[in-house]
């Protein structure tokens, strides 16, 4: 980080991979909170040496240097106060004549980081603020200890009769086409799953399993499997004449979930189609490539084991995929490499076997080519839970839609303003009163964040995600765009709430 940089991030209260703290000659108590968080999520800046006044950050300055930095490093190395041993990366500051330091805490490779002596003083980084580590993200963080082992155990009850053969022969079809000198091609069924690893010891592993296994069998093991893909004719649910026009049937395992999604897909890439096996033509279609590599990333990275499934939704304006478990290659933009680190590498690995995933990189270059050919960008959104990466079809931002969709929801659609009004009896007097002051706040300034919500409503920041999480499965409000620089969209009538 420049000198230039840390004073633009001083200016600005909201960025999610930096936090300062008020530190004049020792070490600040909730500093090992941002540790955590930091190590927890995507890395981020503890700056000491700034104090917070409201939404306005002030220098002040350390006055022992030596010393804070010394304390600092000595406890990540020292394993005394946190669970692990970790390393940061230290630089010092002056700025307004004052002395500043800076510490850049990466993202651990071992999950969950704690202080004390307790695993519930594990935190997570959530917008611009540190927030307490909850169960299921615990849990998800332990798994990701697995990571990239887990899918890979063997099912000692299943065999080569777990495979569903008309995938097996669509897939072997794919691979002759595509991929026609790849050595196991002559082989028959048995001897192919064998020499691929689809089959270990007589065999499936979890990932060759849902990649290609029969129905019943992968229910068995992942009762949650499940793709959801959706179409849907506006901007949002609320601007759409119906639901969605087209919504995927459950499929029996991931390789008949490509097979259909391509098709879907190739719909909204712009190229000469020529029907393949594998739904996309051996010609040059650079767009259908980039949303291509998207899918097998979606397809092959999810978290198996997640009480969560995959979704894609399809509007007008963007194409979202959205995953359970942290993306774990490093995010464009991020303070870390691009690098290929599959969280199901059997996965991949059948993927790469027709040539539909790059070998390095796990095909982002792919990915954010999609800007290159249609000048609109694709947006990466992850937390310890879940991944969200986007491809924009339009500008982003509201796009043109939205007003309409607005005034449609609120002002000529009875049935919204009935949905409103029965909110209050659902959800009771008090609660109904936040969330309507919440929907007034966001009304007033789209683009507000959720720290200035909790301050200027007097609540935490979970009770404002809380209040903002049921609001978005309810219709009532939406957020368009990356997580900073979007915006919320308000689908009820400003007279009502007011």
């Amino acid at each position: 980080m420049t000198k230039e940089e840390l004073i633009s991030r001083i200016k600005d209260i909201e960025w999610d991979d930096f936090e300062a703290k008020e530190a004049k000659s020792e070490l600040p108590k909730n500093v090992w909170e941002s540790v955590s968080a930091f190590a927890n999520t995507s890395g981020g800046w503890v700056v000491l040496g700034v104090k917070q006044n409201g939404k306005k950050f002030e220098v002040q300055g350390v006055d022992n240097i030596e010393k804070l930095e010394q304390d600092f490093l000595g406890t990540l190395r020292s394993a005394t106060k946190l669970n692990m041993i970790l390393q940061a990366k230290a630089q010092r500051f002056i700025v307004d004549g004052c002395n500043l330091l800076a510490f850049y805490i990466p993202s651990s490779p071992i999950k969950p980081i704690w202080f004390g002596n307790s695993i519930r003083n594990s935190f997570v980084r959530s917008g611009s603020g540190d927030q307490r580590a909850t169960d299921m993200e615990i849990l998800a963080m332990e798994r990701d200890q697995a990571f990239g082992s887990k899918s890979e155990t063997i099912l000692e009850d299943t065999s080569f009769d777990d495979i569903d053969k008309p995938s097996l022969d669509t897939y072997r079809n794919a691979i002759r086409q595509y991929n026609p000198s790849f050595v196991y091609n002559g082989l028959e069924d048995l001897e192919f799953c064998t020499k691929v690893g689809i089959l270990v010891n007589g065999h499936l592993t979890y990932s060759s399993l849902v990649m290609l296994g029969k129905r019943d069998k992968v229910r068995r093991y992942l009762m949650n499997f499940w793709v959801d893909y959706l179409e849907i004719p506006g901007t949002s649910y609320q601007d759409a004449e119906v639901r969605y026009t087209y919504r995927m049937p459950e499929l029996d395992n991931l390789w008949q979930c490509y097979s259909v999604l391509i098709q879907r897909l190739r719909i909204y890439a712009d190229n000469p189609f020529t029907t393949g096996p594998n739904g996309f033509s051996p010609d040059n279609e650079e767009q259908l490539y980039a949303l291509r590599e998207g899918l097998v990333n979606f397809l092959a990275h999810f978290d198996l084991f997640s009480s969560m499934h995959p979704t894609i939704r399809v509007f007008t304006n963007r194409i979202e995929m959205q995953n359970p478990g942290t993306f774990a290659i490093g995010l464009p933009g991020k303070n870390t490499r691009i690098t290929s680190n599959p969280r199901n590498p059997g996965i991949i690995r059948l993927f790469r076997y027709p040539k539909l995933a790059e070998n390095a990189g796990y095909g982002i270059d792919k990915m954010m080519k999609w800007k290159q050919l249609t000048d609109y960008e694709v947006t990466f959104e992850t937390d310890v839970m879940s991944t969200t990466v986007t491809y924009w079809r339009t500008k982003q931002g509201l796009g043109e839609n939205h007003e309409s969709g607005v005034k449609k929801w609120g002002e000529n659609h009875e049935s919204g303003v009935k949905k409103w009004g029965d909110s209050q009896t659902m959800w009771g007097e008090k609660v109904f009163t936040r969330r309507k002051e919440l929907v007034g706040l966001l009304i007033d300034n789209p683009q507000i964040a959720i720290p200035e919500m909790a301050a200027r409503m007097s609540l935490g920041t979970t009770a404002i995600e809380n209040h903002l999480r049921i609001l978005r499965q309810e219709g009532f409000i939406e957020h368009i765009g990356p997580a900073k620089g979007g915006q919320w969209v308000v689908y009820v009538n400003e007279q009502i709430i007011n």
